[in-house]
Formats: C-alpha cells, structure tokens, sequence
C-alpha cells in the first residue's frame, strides 16, 4: 500500500505529469515518483503544499478519507434542513462553482 494512494489519481485527473507536478511544488520528479510508487514518506510542508495544488486534504492523499474537498474551518450556526442541505451541497462545489454562485448570491442581494 502506498503512502499518498491518491496522489497519482490526483495527478492523472489533472493530466499532468510527476515532472509538472515536481516542477509546481518545488520537488523532483524522482521524490514525486517515491512518494507514489516506493512508500517514501514526504515531510508534512510537502503533504501540504500537494493538498493544497489540487484543492483537497491531506487525510485525502494519504487515503484516510474519500472526501475530497479542502477542510475548511467553520462556525457552528443553528440551521434548519433546508439550510443544511444547501450547505452541504455547496460544500460538494469546486471552487469555481462556488466563487459562481457566492457573486449570484451578492447580485440578488443588490437587487
């Protein structure tokens, strides 16, 4: 079993090689191929600057969760189901859909 089992899923989603990806976070291409194939352990800034390129967690990476959004922090509000079903779903967006959707939401509210 691999460190990082979803780095390379990772990677190939976004078509891009383990140069590229070496090149992006300041590694070599040979750490990015141990971390995928070798079980060679990366240090945590490294784990972080990966989680961070490709918008996820680290728990992700390293397969500790199939939840693949960032952890983001949030605060605790007393929401009703609606609300609630909303937020999650909002939570499942890719950064774009929901930059999208925050401006629509600003929009109506100018309206």
């Amino acid at each position: 079993m691999f460190l990082l089992k979803n780095l390379r899923i990772l990677r190939n989603e976004r078509g891009i090689s383990q140069q590229k990806l070496a090149d992006i976070i300041g590694m070599t291409q040979s750490s990015i191929n141990g971390y995928e194939n070798h079980n060679i352990e990366p240090d945590i800034a490294t784990l972080m600057k990966i989680a961070d390129y490709f918008e996820t967690s680290v728990d992700f990476i390293v397969g500790h969760t199939h939840i693949r959004r960032k952890i983001e922090e949030v605060s605790e509000f007393a929401l009703n189901e609606q609300e609630a079903v909303l937020i999650n779903r909002y939570r499942t967006l890719a950064v774009s859909s929901r930059k999208a959707i925050d401006n629509m939401i600003v929009e109506m509210i100018k309206s």
